[in-house]
């Protein structure tokens, strides 16, 4: 069963304050729902803070990016083992704003995520067609170049370590937000290229998350869709209310799905 995994993306906002109020009402709501995973992310300096927040609670630790390699040379950057040190379960990889803003590519974000496997991290790999790639039909050409790119060389067992997020660039942040038909067709297409990489079993297990202004108000038509099983979510994980409202979703949908 793909059990439901709804994770809060805070990108390079809050102060340390707010964000151990934000985490601690996280953890607090999070108490009243079953069947369904949570993570907040949030910035690496507030790592050790929130963590604290949530120790102990239902509400696991993940972080927005790391570096490939274990330690070294590498002036501002931060590896898998000290991710783990701060008590971190997950770790993003590949956002578009990695992608197009820091010009990440698809090589270098596959070292990423084999590093963070190798680490016992499980990273959440984001991936997701510009709005001009869309308009012009490259969508899924796109989406099997970025998959062919960014999880070449993963095992069976590594593939089935990894979470993926499908996240059209031109819905993050906008207000704009992919139709569920959208959606679940991108979420079924890569289900599919999995299947074809390696086998039934894998890509029926594996969970793929939806982001791109996720709300209270679009989740459950979102999350109601059977290749969706989950959201990668970014304003909306700033306030706890938004962020527990859209798990209620996945909750009251009972979505574990096959």
């Amino acid at each position: 069963m793909r059990r439901p995994f709804i994770a809060g993306n805070w990108k390079m906002n809050t102060t340390r304050a707010t964000a151990a109020a934000l985490a601690e009402g996280v953890a607090k709501g999070a108490d009243a729902l079953d069947g369904v995973d949570l993570a907040v992310c949030p910035p690496s300096c507030y790592l050790e803070t929130v963590g604290r927040a949530i120790a102990g609670s239902k509400v696991a630790l993940g972080a927005q990016n790391m570096y490939h390699q274990p330690d070294g040379a590498f002036t501002g950057e931060l590896g898998a083992a000290m991710l783990r040190d701060l008590g971190c379960k997950y770790v993003i990889l590949g956002h578009s704003e990695r992608r197009h803003i820091f010009g990440e590519t698809d090589e270098l974000i596959n070292k990423k995520a084999h590093a963070a496997l190798a680490a016992g991290l499980t990273p959440i790999v984001c991936l997701g067609e510009l709005l001009a790639e869309r308009e012009a039909g490259k969508t899924m050409t796109i989406i099997k170049k970025q998959v062919d790119g960014s999880l070449a060389g993963l095992s069976p067992d590594q593939i089935a370590g990894i979470v993926i997020a499908y996240e059209p660039v031109w819905a993050i942040g906008t207000g704009k937000v992919a139709t569920p038909q959208q959606a679940e067709e991108v979420h079924s297409a890569l289900r599919k290229i999995v299947e074809d990489r390696y086998n039934g079993s894998i890509a029926n297990s594996l969970r793929i998350q939806y982001g791109g202004s996720v709300k209270p108000e679009n989740a459950a038509e979102l999350l109601d869709r059977p290749d969706i099983d989950g959201a990668l979510v970014g304003g909306a994980s700033l306030k706890a209310e938004h962020f527990l409202g859209i798990a209620e979703k996945a909750v009251k949908l009972g979505v574990e799905k096959l």
